[in-house]
């Protein structure tokens, strides 16, 4: 089942990889001068990553894994795109940084990567892709060592809600067919989401054997991603004045007893 949607999708991330790498958005020449891809939420929250096996689910090209192995930890990325991973094992390369990556749809990893990470995290977007929440926080589960912890940032349901998007989950995908979300982008590619309510992802981690120890919302965002936001503060994109303030983040920290 979704066997087509989540085939679309990967093809779909094989040319935004190659659009990603190139883009200012992602800015890959900053990063390998030096400069971090994460954000002031994951930073907080994470705290001192060094010395831990760390998973990241759906990395992407891997710059927020590679970030991680900057601070110290033992980090591995998975992610469905051929491309994206080929272009994340260029970069471990010519960083030199202690990371590795595997090619898997997220719902394989544990079957994959194994289990008895220490930490395990995912950010930014990175849900909506999934047709079953209740399989990926038991993903999670199964990856994470007895005490190990989960944390994850991701974008609010209500900010996708103010853009005509439906709140609550069906198992029907919406296929939306749009360039991607960077400067350079030019190919029009079909994708297929999914919407998961805030209840139903708490609900799934902890039917899934994690204890939900924070959740905390966020009236902005560090991109400019929604329509009408202003930049109030350095990196804090917020709902233009005269609109009130809405959640346009969510972030959670769990533990596996």
């Amino acid at each position: 089942m979704y066997e087509t949607e989540i085939e679309t999708n990967r093809r779909a991330w094989d040319v935004r990889t190659r659009e990603h790498v190139a883009s200012r958005f992602y800015d890959v020449d900053g990063f390998l001068a030096g400069n971090s891809s994460l954000r002031e939420i994951e930073r907080a929250e994470l705290g001192d990553v060094a010395g831990l096996r760390l998973l990241h689910l759906q990395c992407h090209f891997g710059l927020d894994t590679l970030s991680l192995a900057r601070l110290g930890a033992q980090a591995t990325g998975v992610d469905f795109s051929p491309a994206a991973i080929a272009q994340a094992n260029e970069l471990a390369r010519r960083t030199q940084l202690a990371a590795e990556f595997a090619l898997c749809d997220v719902y394989a990893a544990p079957g994959t990567v194994g289990g008895g990470f220490d930490l395990v995290f995912t950010s930014y977007g990175a849900i909506e892709w999934l047709p079953d929440i209740g399989r990926w926080a038991r993903v999670v589960a199964d990856c994470l060592r007895p005490g190990g912890r989960f944390h994850m940032v991701e974008f609010h349901p209500c900010g996708y809600a103010l853009q005509g998007d439906p709140y609550f989950h069906s198992p029907t995908p919406m296929r939306i067919e749009e360039r991607s979300y960077t400067e350079n982008a030019t190919e029009v590619v079909p994708l297929h989401v999914w919407t998961h309510p805030l209840g139903d992802v708490i609900n799934a981690l902890i039917r899934a054997g994690l204890r939900i120890e924070s959740l905390n919302e966020f009236p902005w965002s560090p991109y400019d991603c929604f329509p009408d936001l202003v930049e109030r503060e350095p990196g804090r994109f917020h709902r233009a004045a005269g609109q009130p303030d809405l959640p346009m983040l969510y972030s959670i920290a769990a533990s596996k007893g």
